[in-house]
């Protein structure tokens, strides 16, 4: 199981050609993290750098980021956008409204952040955050404490605007109907289909309570899309599926350096077949450090302190692995 799915994660095996072909077999990489978002990319491909990632985002206009799964920011393909913006983001509009509240923006004033929001965009192009800022702060909206990011965050919730080109080192947000051209329809039924099928392509082998926790959806939404794509599947004695057909497992791979929220961390609703007794060491307060995988186990932390790679290990390392 452990092989299948880091097979599945790119993690072993042949690496993807591209940042795209890594994002769509990975569905949605979690990119709150820039730097994280870029590294899980690196790990799964081959002579690719940020720029490339960044040509992807602000050129091609292949890969975006958004607020999806989980009421987190998400790096996924541009075509993939309509379908996962109109499933996953419903769940997350009482708690955006509860956050606002608690940062002291009143419904009134977070419509007018909204509208400043499409308007700044509309007339003036890409923004970065500190731009926008500056505007609603020009409305009188209040921004301080985190109520600027969960502004945004109903902006992009409502499918008005999206992270999208780079300006120099911030990202930029950008109004959809610009960027991505008219939203198509989107049929709730055949998008949950597409959300387990897509999931168990790179996450496979997994279950419902896997892809429910992941997609931060409820369980008979996911139990709707598996069941959508029954006859795509093989059940399996240990109660998980998978995509029927998959060729075998790679070999386990070669010992890798994570970065802080790898998709590896955040794709099931256990983590204990690659953290073992770790996880607390890993993710601390909602945040995942950068760690080192190897023979398909978490065995150190690692950071670059002075530009140089200093790992943390859980317990003694060896030139060949960890000890048994």
């Amino acid at each position: 199981m452990v092989a299948e799915r880091l097979t599945a994660q790119l993690l072993a095996g042949s690496p993807a050609r591209d940042p795209v072909s890594a994002v769509e077999r990975l569905l949605a990489v979690q990119g709150q993290d820039p730097r994280g978002a870029r590294l899980a990319i690196r790990s799964r491909t081959t002579g690719l750098s940020a720029a490339d990632v960044d040509r992807a985002l602000t050129e091609d206009r292949s890969l975006l980021i958004t607020w999806l799964n989980r009421g987190t920011l998400h790096l996924i393909r541009s075509e993939d956008y309509p379908w996962l913006q109109a499933l996953t983001t419903p769940p997350l509009r009482a708690g955006n409204a509860r956050r606002l509240a608690q940062e002291g923006v009143t419904p009134d004033a977070a419509e007018r952040g909204v509208a400043v929001i499409d308007r700044s965009l509309t007339e003036e192009g890409p923004l970065t955050r500190v731009q926008l800022r500056e505007r609603i702060d020009a409305a009188g909206v209040r921004t301080e404490g985190q109520a600027l990011v969960h502004l945004l965050m109903l902006a992009c919730l409502r499918g008005i605007a999206v992270r999208g080109p780079m300006i120099g080192r911030r990202h930029a947000y950008v109004l959809v109907r610009d960027w991505l051209g008219k939203p198509r329809a989107v049929d709730r039924e055949q998008a949950l289909a597409e959300l387990a099928r897509r999931y168990l392509v790179g996450h496979g082998p997994a279950d419902d309570r896997d892809l429910a926790k992941w997609a931060g959806l409820p369980l008979r939404d996911a139990r709707a899309g598996l069941n959508a794509i029954a006859a795509e599947l093989d059940e399996r004695e240990d109660g998980l599926v998978d995509i029927s057909g998959r060729a075998a497992p790679a070999e386990l791979p070669p010992p890798r350096l994570l970065g802080s929220f790898d998709p590896v961390l955040l794709g099931w609703a256990s983590r204990e077949w690659l953290l073992d007794s770790h996880k607390a060491v890993i993710t601390v307060n909602g945040l995942f450090r950068p760690f080192a995988l190897i023979d398909a186990r978490a065995v150190a932390t690692w950071s670059m302190p002075a530009g140089k790679v200093a790992l943390d290990p859980f317990d003694r390392l060896t030139r060949k692995g960890p000890p048994p």
